[in-house]
């Protein structure tokens, strides 16, 4: 075996992603190992080679395995693996958009639609991001995401859903924006137009001066303001929407507080290569405990060996 394979992966200065390119990188060589692996259900071997390889490395070697075997590798591991470690492992297999658009289909499958996770996704990915995950949950599925959306939602929580989907920065004034929000407050019934309307076309940077102006003037933090002044699935929205503008990570370290097994995969595999590291640090600042160590209480075997290699390091 090459010793390559069995060092450490280490991370480069100046990025915020845990997992990066393999520096010694061989698609055939990784093909031939993980054939050897399925077939002896080498479990180890399977988790070694797609977690210490990045998202762009692991689509060369789902080719050039179906080239060199005529198979897919998909389809070998649903075969040699089960449970937790078989569907983290083909989440990996996943392109980043593609996963985006499992994840969003995954919400509105079966009875009942987890609002949260469209939220979660709708507001942490960039418009340009949510556009290329339009374009893959079309070829994945051959249906039109924000009809299935608006299927899947109503009222104004649907119109606030469908905004971000097609969200687009606009040039606004914070005095203005702020007077406009403070000017809903004082109806007895919020008109929610504004709220979804403005939180939807502007930058986080622009939305926490409008937010600072809004705290004083009503002397309630917007969370606050938000659970008072609405209800029902849009308040989950807006509080999920207020959260995120205001700190991302954090938001997303509170969601892997829960260690729910979906959505630990979800945001680990999503932000593995863009920001876990300042969600690392968000979950230790919130928890007390790092997020390596954390998922060492909830989970176990070579499941938590993946997990970890995709965390990387203590904090």
């Amino acid at each position: 075996m090459d010793t390559d394979y069995s060092k450490p992966h280490n991370m480069c200065w100046g990025t915020l992603g845990t997992v990066r390119p393999f520096p010694n990188f061989h698609p055939d060589r990784d093909t031939m190992d993980l054939q050897v692996a399925l077939q002896k259900k080498d479990t180890l071997t399977l988790v070694r080679i797609l977690t210490n390889r990045c998202n762009a490395q692991r689509q060369v070697i789902v080719n050039t395995f179906e080239e060199l075997t005529q198979k897919e590798l998909s389809a070998g591991l649903k075969k040699a693996l089960s449970g937790d470690l078989e569907q983290l492992m083909l989440e990996l297999l996943m392109s980043p958009v593609e996963h985006d658009a499992n994840r969003l289909q995954q919400s509105m499958v079966g009875l009942g639609t987890d609002e949260e996770t469209l939220m979660e996704i709708l507001c942490t990915k960039s418009g340009k991001k949510l556009q290329e995950i339009y374009s893959a949950y079309s070829q994945l599925y051959k249906k039109d995401l924000e009809k299935e959306l608006k299927g899947e939602t109503s009222g104004d929580f649907g119109k606030l859903v469908v905004a971000l989907l097609n969200k687009q920065v606009m040039v606004g004034y914070v005095q203005r924006d702020t007077e406009v929000l403070c000017e809903t407050l004082k109806a007895k019934k919020v008109d929610p137009g504004p709220w979804i309307t403005i939180l939807t076309t502007r930058t986080s940077e622009h939305l926490n001066k409008v937010f600072f102006g809004v705290e004083i003037e009503s002397r309630q933090t917007v969370e606050e303001v938000v659970e008072k002044r609405f209800s029902g699935d849009l308040r989950l929205g807006l509080k999920v929407l207020v959260q995120c503008i205001k700190n991302s990570d954090q938001y997303l370290a509170k969601r892997l507080s829960s260690m729910k097994t979906s959505l630990v995969h979800g945001i680990l595999v999503s932000h593995s290569e863009e920001d876990l590291l300042c969600i690392r640090a968000a979950f230790l600042k919130l928890t007390g405990t790092s997020l390596y160590t954390t998922l060492q209480k909830h989970f176990k075997g070579d499941h938590l060996q993946a997990l970890l290699a995709l965390c990387r390091s203590e904090d």
